[in-house]
């Protein structure tokens, strides 16, 4: 006679552990939530300080286009807090994927609570011991392919339009250095390291790019079947 017990035949969670994970997942949602706004917060304030320096800038042809350049700076710190935020949005992030595919997923399918692939075990050790789960440089990444690009092509951009046509149209090459130069800085040193700060950022969202370790990326629909589509057109 067999006395080993079969742990699938016991309950694994009790109602009362079913309602501390529900809490559990909407305590984690709300934090996900929370840090997602603080990023939402970093991205306004670079789009907010570039509209003004573009306001600044163009506002007078005899205006300089040094608060494009300086404002480039802010928005270079703006990035490297929201990389910090992402990276602990991630945590809350993660911890809220965790959840819904490995907790309520099985549940959604009939299969009730399951812990075969030791989601659990990996949640709880994850609440013991605190860490990241992607890279500084993946989360810096991962901003500047979403936002900053966009902001940094803009001011780079608003900048060679502003010394190729203010005060008047541009009709020779020393003219153009002349207009780029920043105090003591000669113009060519000054567009060559603005040219350098461009290609690096460049560089970084494309070698960033294989390190898509960050989970919740939303996938395109050629990617997988659309079941809820799918569900709701039937």
């Amino acid at each position: 006679m067999n006395t080993t017990s079969n742990p699938t035949s016991e309950p694994i969670f009790n109602a009362q552990e079913l309602g501390a994970l529900a809490h559990l997942y909407r305590g984690e949602m709300y934090r996900s939530k929370i840090w997602r706004m603080r990023l939402d917060t970093t991205t306004n304030w670079a789009v907010a300080t570039t509209g003004i320096a573009l306001s600044v800038a163009f506002s007078n042809r005899e205006n300089s286009p040094t608060p494009l350049i300086l404002v480039g700076l802010l928005v270079m710190v703006f990035l490297i807090i929201e990389g910090r935020r992402y990276r602990y949005f991630d945590i809350w992030r993660t911890r809220v994927r965790t959840l819904e595919v490995d907790f309520y997923g099985p549940i959604l399918r009939g299969e009730g609570v399951r812990t075969d692939n030791g989601w659990n075990l990996a949640l709880a050790k994850d609440y013991e011991h605190l860490r990241f789960h992607i890279s500084y440089l993946e989360a810096v990444g991962r901003r500047l392919r979403r936002n900053y690009a966009w902001i940094f092509a803009i001011q780079g951009i608003s900048y060679l339009a502003k010394i190729s046509i203010h005060p008047t149209p541009l009709r020779t090459l020393d003219e153009m250095w002349a207009r780029a130069a920043i105090g003591m800085l000669p113009g060519q040193m000054a567009l060559l390291i603005g040219a350098l700060w461009h290609i690096s950022w460049i560089l970084l969202a494309i070698l960033t790019l294989r390190q898509q370790r960050a989970l919740g990326r939303v996938g395109g629909p050629a990617e997988y079947e659309d079941s809820i589509l799918s569900t709701t057109q039937s």
